[in-house]
C-alpha cells in the first residue's frame, strides 16, 4: 500500500507541474528573407530553442524596410548579371547563394509592414520568390511571416492620411494584413507564422492588453519623462539623442517590437518551427516579469492553434 500511495503522490506532483517542452530535441535550419520585423521576431528564438532542448541554425537576410518587391528585384538583377552588385546583399552574397548554402528546413518571406494591409502589393513578387526558393532550395518548406499591426496610438492612426485604402485604426490594419497574409499562404501552399495574430490577441486582452496614456501630451514632454506604456509590445515613445550631438528628442516608434513584442514573436516562431508548445519554456528575457511572460507564451500558443 505504501508504494501505491507514493506512486499516487508522484503522479499528482507531476500533473501539478507547469507545462514544459516535451517534444524530442530537433535541429531546424531556417533562412529568413525579410526586414527589421523578421529580426525583431527572431531575436530570442535561439534562446527559446536551447531552453526547449532544440538546436537552431538561422541565417537572416535582412534589409531595413524591405518589401517582397525589393528581394525579388535583387534576385532578378543577380540572375541578369552575377557581377552586378545591385543583385547582392551587404555580405556580398546573392539570394541564390544563400539558398544553396544549406539544406534549409524552412525559408520565410514577408511583406514590408507599411504595405502589409494591401494584397495588391504582394504580387507578382511573392509568387516569383516562392518559385525561386523552390528551384534553389527544393526540400525547404516555405513559411509566410505574418507581421503585426502598428500600436494603437501610432501616428498612422492618430493622424490618418485619409488616403483611400489606408487603415485608420489598428484593428483595420490587423484585419487587412491578416486577410492578405492568409490568402498568400493559401495561394502558395505555404505555412503561416501567425505573429500578427499573437500581437492582436495580446494587445486586446482585457487584463494584459496595452492601453495608451491619455493624459500624456507629447508637445509638453520634457526629458526624461514618458507616458505610461505598460504592456506595450511596440517601442513606443522614447527620447533619442541625435548622432551628431545636441538635445534628446521625443520620438514615437509604434512600428517595431520592444522586448515583450520580440519575445512574443519568437514564441510563435518556436511553436511553428519545432512543433513544440512554448508554454512553460524556461527562457524568459531579463526585464519581463514571469507572470507576463507566461501570458505571452499562452498568447503565442493560442495564435498558433487558431484555425
Amino acid at each position: 500500500m505504501r508504494s501505491l500511495s507514493v506512486f499516487a503522490f508522484s503522479l499528482v506532483a507531476i500533473l501539478a507541474l507547469p507545462s514544459v517542452s516535451r517534444a524530442e530535441g530537433k535541429t531546424v535550419r531556417i533562412l529568413t528573407i525579410g526586414n527589421s520585423f523578421s529580426r525583431n521576431a527572431t531575436n530570442h528564438l535561439d534562446d527559446l530553442a536551447k531552453a526547449g532542448g532544440h538546436t537552431l541554425i538561422h541565417r537572416p537576410i535582412v534589409v531595413g524596410g524591405a518589401s517582397l518587391e525589393l528581394h525579388a528585384t535583387r534576385a532578378q538583377k543577380h540572375e541578369a548579371d552575377p557581377a552586378d552588385k545591385a543583385g547582392l546583399y551587404t555580405n556580398g552574397r546573392s539570394l541564390k547563394e544563400e539558398l544553396l548554402a544549406e539544406k534549409w528546413d524552412y525559408v520565410t518571406i514577408q511583406q514590408a509592414s507599411i504595405k502589409s494591409h494591401d494584397p495588391a502589393t504582394y504580387q507578382p513578387f511573392a509568387k516569383w520568390l516562392a518559385d525561386y526558393i523552390a528551384q534553389h532550395a527544393p526540400t525547404a518548406k516555405l513559411l509566410v511571416h505574418q507581421t503585426w499591426a502598428y500600436r494603437v496610438d501610432d501616428p498612422r492612426f492618430t493622424k490618418p492620411s485619409g488616403k483611400p485604402g489606408e487603415p485608420r485604426t489598428q484593428e483595420e490594419m490587423y484585419r487587412g494584413l491578416t486577410n492578405a497574409y492568409r490568402s498568400l499562404a493559401a495561394d502558395l501552399g505555404a505555412g503561416l507564422l501567425p505573429v500578427g495574430d499573437a500581437f492582436f490577441l495580446a494587445e486586446t486582452d482585457a487584463t494584459w492588453g496595452f492601453k495608451p496614456d491619455t493624459t500624456f501630451d507629447p508637445k509638453l514632454g520634457k526629458t526624461p519623462s514618458l507616458p505610461h506604456q505598460t504592456h506595450s509590445l511596440h517601442v513606443g515613445w522614447r527620447w533619442v539623442k541625435p548622432k551628431e550631438g545636441g538635445e534628446a528628442k521625443l520620438t514615437m516608434d509604434g512600428h517595431h517590437a520592444n522586448l515583450a513584442g520580440e519575445y512574443l514573436g519568437a514564441c510563435v516562431w518556436y511553436e511553428v518551427l519545432f512543433g513544440d508548445s512554448v508554454v512553460g519554456n524556461a527562457y524568459v528575457p531579463e526585464g519581463i516579469a514571469s507572470d507576463y511572460a507566461r501570458f505571452l507564451q499562452e498568447a503565442a500558443h493560442r495564435a498558433v492553434e487558431k484555425p
